[in-house]
């Protein structure tokens, strides 16, 4: 099969983290590590297994951060290469093992990417309390092997689908996965909304295990999918106070609305005047930058994880405020903590989905998000942009990456054979 595989070499390191900001030929073109090829196809291993023909898959913004070696390196260890990227899909069910009967040869899925200690084949007695909880995302098993054999190995190491040697992801024509990762999706909903549940649960997650969430208001920092998504999350799970959207551009401005912000403010001066809005008062110290006291957010997303944004979260704080983390931050210079403590600021970071309460019953998260799609009226395809087949994959990541210029929000794959 065709597919766009990804490995990591030390010269390929070094030579991304020196020139690859002069050059996208160092990360996305000829002089990188990534490349459109053919590949076997991996045989299903076991009878509770299943084959799925992908037909759209996303780029996301951790795609990108690998790509040009811009991640922290302190997830190294829970990953495999040569991988075949791509962790949000959607796609037809090809072959199921005799054990699976949830889906069907022809059916329409969503995978969940992440790697859980069943898919790694170990029985109850041995799985890791993560796993126990219904909360795989951070399966305490991710640099180990697996007992479950794929062509003949155990299953390498790694936390996700599509930065796995031994399971390719999205941006390839087939893909394989544990029947407790494979979700039907329902005919009225789309392959572009199908594809973006995965992205989707991840705001629900952090959205549900913020409960109880107050009266608001709550700041959303960020304009890419995790924070749309956080955004549409928090009103279609029920959430009723003010939602503060800070937001870069107006397109992305316009769907913020459309999922239920009640504001929007642009990063800078509207969003010191949302903050002063609270009940904030600013105070200059003799060094530094402006502080505030009085008022402040007691709920705050950051959805971008710079340096820069979790400051602002911490320094918009309200006293005791919550702060969550779903930007993928990672090493950060000269971070001021100060308002951890001086405000007694919890700040909390999620990644991924799991099992959730809702409703009063247990259900996994692309479960939640799949059913509130269909029962509302926000149409959340709209933050798809562009799709590109895979044969130009170099201008699918560039847009991906040039947000700003090309405009984009979400990029899609269509590894479809043509």
């Amino acid at each position: 099969m065709r597919a766009l595989e990804f490995d990591v070499t030390v010269p390929g390191y070094l030579l991304g983290k020196s020139l690859g900001r002069l050059s996208e030929s160092v990360t996305f073109g000829g002089f990188s590590g990534l490349e459109l090829k053919e590949v076997e196809n991996v045989r299903v291993p076991a009878s509770d297994w299943v084959r799925i023909d992908v037909t759209r898959a996303g780029v996301c913004g951790t795609d990108i951060g690998t790509l040009t070696f811009t991640a922290s390196p302190a997830m190294e260890p829970f990953g495999s290469f040569p991988a075949v990227l791509g962790h949000e899909i959607v796609g037809r069910v090809a072959e199921v093992g005799a054990a699976v009967e949830h889906v069907e040869v022809g059916q329409r899925v969503t995978v969940d990417p992440m790697i859980s200690c069943t898919t790694r084949g170990f029985g109850e007695a041995q799985r890791c309390s993560s796993c126990v909880e219904g909360q795989h995302c951070t399966c305490q098993r991710a640099g180990d092997e697996g007992v479950t054999e794929v062509d003949g190995h155990p299953l390498s190491r790694g936390a996700t689908i599509g930065y796995h040697s031994d399971l390719p992801g999205g941006w390839g024509e087939s893909m394989i996965a544990h029947a407790s990762q494979v979700f039907p999706l329902d005919d009225a909903l789309d392959d572009h909304t199908g594809v973006l549940i995965e992205p989707l649960s991840v705001g629900m997650h952090a959205v549900l295990n913020m409960r109880p969430w107050g009266d608001g208001p709550a700041l959303v920092i960020g304009s890419g999918p995790i924070a749309l998504g956080t955004i549409w999350s928090l009103r279609a799970a029920g959430f009723e106070g003010e939602i503060v959207a800070q937001i870069k551009r107006k397109h992305e401005a316009d769907l913020a609305r459309a999922f239920g912000a009640t504001s929007v403010v642009s990063p800078g001066d509207e969003a010191r005047q949302a903050l002063i809005d609270t009940g904030a008062s600013a105070y200059m110290p003799i060094v530094g930058d402006e502080v505030y006291a009085g008022g402040g957010f007691p709920l705050i997303f950051d959805c971008v994880g710079s340096r820069q944004t979790l400051t602002q979260a911490l320094g918009f704080g309200a006293p005791r405020a919550r702060v969550v983390m779903l930007g993928c931050a990672a090493r950060m210079k000269d971070l001021d903590l100060t308002f951890v403590w001086a405000r007694e600021i919890g700040v909390k970071g999620f990644v991924g989905y799991g099992a959730e309460e809702w409703q009063g019953s247990t259900r996994h998260t692309f479960e939640v998000v799949h059913d509130l799609l269909l029962e509302g009226s926000v149409d959340v395809s709209d933050m798809v942009t562009h799709v590109y087949p895979i044969a130009q994959y170099r201008d699918a990541l560039s847009t991906a990456a040039n947000r700003g210029r090309s405009g984009s929000i979400k990029v899609l794959l269509d590894p479809a054979p043509r």
